[in-house]
């Protein structure tokens, strides 16, 4: 009889050995799951910000006091990388000369730019700029005037009129030049 009790109880205790290894290993297995889980979420993340930020967003500083004072030297700008096709007072980010400028789209494929003493003018008429201070005036011996874009060009001036390049220096800007057009800005001076 003792010998029927102990087979009974070495085998409830070889059960209770195998229950416990089978059950640690399921710990083990569901840790390494949560793990390898938790490793795809963070690389999933990664692949989207890289693709977000690396290609379709771009957030760069305002290297200069050009468009004062909507946008100041300095402040931080949200550009869609995406849209290269400016529309007229869009805010583009764009390269010339391998610098990188940011300016106010005036005038589109197709139109007609004027800059007199003081005005400019689209297409024939005087361009009411109620957000820009300064008057706009041509610089001698850089663009001629009137210039008739084409379908592939617009004109970028700066919102300070005064010593910055903007189109009035290099001529109009290409679309393959443009680099994105700003969607926020958020401000680090002069708050």
């Amino acid at each position: 009889m003792s010998d029927i009790n102990n087979s009974a109880v070495n085998t409830a205790v070889e059960d209770t050995n195998k229950k416990g290894k089978d059950s640690a290993k399921k710990r083990s297995k569901k840790s390494m799951n949560d793990f390898q889980y938790l490793c795809m979420q963070i690389l999933i993340l990664v692949m989207i910000l890289y693709v977000l930020f690396g290609h379709i967003v771009g957030i760069m500083t305002m290297p200069n006091a050009d468009m004062y004072p909507r946008i100041d030297s300095g402040d931080f700008l949200l550009v869609y990388r995406l849209d290269k096709d400016p529309k007229a007072q869009d805010i583009m980010v764009f390269e010339k000369n391998g610098t990188r400028y940011v300016g106010r789209a005036i005038a589109v494929g197709g139109d007609t730019v004027e800059v007199t003493d003081g005005a400019v003018k689209i297409n024939g008429y005087t361009m009411v700029e109620t957000n820009i201070f300064f008057e706009t005036y041509p610089l001698e011996g850089f663009t001629e005037y009137p210039l008739t874009l084409a379908e592939d060009e617009c004109f970028i001036l700066a919102d300070q009129r005064k010593g910055t390049e903007d189109s009035r220096f290099f001529g109009p800007v290409k679309y393959r030049e443009i680099k994105g057009t700003v969607i926020s800005v958020i401000r680090r001076n002069n708050l």
